[in-house]
């Protein structure tokens, strides 16, 4: 057994499920440090981690074999951890709750319209946009909680519009990919 085949595909306790499940046990802690402080090198240190292991996690289920389950956690570890930190900044006024609610809409959306897909057999697979949509998210967290930024509230502000707009360009991108299917399926199936 080759070392990218270790564990098949309907493998639960892998090393990159580890990764993932301690990013949503951690993620709280997250939370509940931006909620007290606000603003603290030990926040941004933690996020920066946190959003660092995205890739950890990814680049060890290439190593040692992909999981059905891997593909469900990784990307509701990714929501989590996004969407609870700016929920928080939210709340303590850091960032305006409109962009926010366009992420959490497109992120509700995109996830059933891509589930819909998979039951259908069709993977919908994550597009260059979309990461680029999450790594601008967590570029946006970390300025907010960046005590150099703490007074400063544009480049924070920016770069979660900039990610806003990303979002909404995945967003479109995933319906027209949907529609190539269902037009490549008709066509094939007549």
């Amino acid at each position: 057994m080759s070392d990218a085949t270790m564990y098949g595909p309907s493998a639960l306790a892998t090393p990159a499920n580890a990764v993932t499940v301690i990013r949503l046990l951690v993620a709280p802690i997250v939370f509940l440090m931006i909620v007290s402080d606000h603003s603290s090198w030990a926040i941004f240190g933690l996020w920066t981690v946190l959003a660092g292991t995205d890739g950890v996690d990814g680049w060890i289920a290439r190593r040692h074999g992909t999981t059905r389950s891997g593909a469900f956690l990784d990307p509701l570890a990714d929501k989590v951890l996004v969407l609870g930190a700016m929920y928080s900044l939210v709340y303590i006024g850091r960032f305006w709750w409109v962009p926010v609610a366009i992420l959490f809409v497109r992120e509700v959306f995109i996830t059933l319209y891509r589930s819909q897909w998979g039951r259908r057999g069709l993977a919908v697979p994550a597009r260059g946009t979309a990461k680029a949509k999450t790594f601008f998210q967590a570029v946006a967290v970390g300025f907010a909680v960046m005590p150099w930024l703490a007074d400063v509230w544009w480049p924070a502000n920016a770069v979660l519009w900039l990610s806003v707009g990303l979002a909404l360009l995945s967003a479109a991108q995933y319906i027209i990919d949907g529609r190539r299917a269902v037009t490549e399926l008709g066509s094939l199936s007549h």
